[in-house]
């Protein structure tokens, strides 16, 4: 069977698969996220039966009965009996699953996922900034200081900027003692950090008004001003992918 060919059921085969991953189950399962986001597999409609998959994808049934069970904890799919396993709507997926996120934001040729977690992610680094500015001692304090510092003399180089950028807000994160909204935050970035539609523009002129940003939360927080810290936090992650995502921003979505 070629590339260009189909296996029993309408599955299209794929070349990925004369490699045969050492994991085949997880394999499966990230091929068949992507094409159940990407519409291949539509909400509503059913999985091809497991002859089929197993034919497509060269393995046995046990292989694509883990899969499967995988898609299921990923809210993906559910297996209806007498029904077979259908693929459910957008609203049940689990978006904090890395493989479901990652393939959302792959499928989406809008910036619309990128915006929800935008905002998500200001939700919850607003609040911790909040928490921070009451709870931060003198040693994360002078900590943030360093940073903002550090970060006036990189301007002229994006990249370790970057680095910086992300060890400021993590340290906020961690002084605001959020295990479970530094988790969540850390999940959303880490499937954007290195993407080119999340990180946008990045010339020095950016950098430098981030930094503005960064300075005014460092400040609010060494003053242990809880509102102004959340304050400032929220409208720096607002006016910094406002900027970075190269076009009008929906205020609906981003200023609400």
């Amino acid at each position: 069977m070629t590339a260009s060919q189909e296996a029993p059921g309408g599955v299209p085969a794929s070349p990925a698969w004369v490699r045969r991953p050492a994991s085949l189950a997880r394999a499966v399962t990230a091929e068949l996220v992507e094409r159940i986001v990407r519409g291949v597999h539509p909400p509503g409609t059913s999985l091809p039966p497991e002859p089929a998959l197993c034919e497509a994808f060269s393995v046995s049934r046990t292989v694509v009965r883990e899969a499967v069970k995988i898609l299921q904890e990923k809210g993906l799919v559910q297996v209806r009996q007498g029904a077979g396993t259908m693929v459910t709507p957008p609203a049940m997926w689990d978006m904090l699953d890395e493989l479901v996120l990652a393939a959302t934001i792959a499928a989406e040729d809008s910036l619309a996922i990128l915006d929800d977690l935008v905002v998500t992610r200001r939700v919850l680094e607003s609040d911790m900034a909040n928490v921070a500015a009451r709870v931060a001692g003198p040693d994360t304090v002078e900590q943030l200081r360093a940073l903002v510092d550090r970060m006036d003399e990189l301007v002229d180089d994006p990249m370790t900027y970057a680095d910086s950028d992300r060890a400021f807000h993590d340290t906020i994160m961690q002084a605001s003692g959020n295990r479970i909204a530094r988790g969540v935050v850390r999940a959303l970035e880490s499937q954007v950090v290195s993407t080119a539609r999340y990180l946008g523009r990045t010339e020095r002129a950016l950098c430098v008004a981030s930094n503005l940003g960064h300075r005014r939360i460092y400040e609010r927080i060494a003053a242990h001003d809880p509102a102004g810290a959340a304050e400032a936090m929220f409208n720096h992650i607002t006016e910094a992918w406002i900027v970075r995502r190269s076009g009008p921003a929906d205020p609906v979505r981003l200023r609400r």
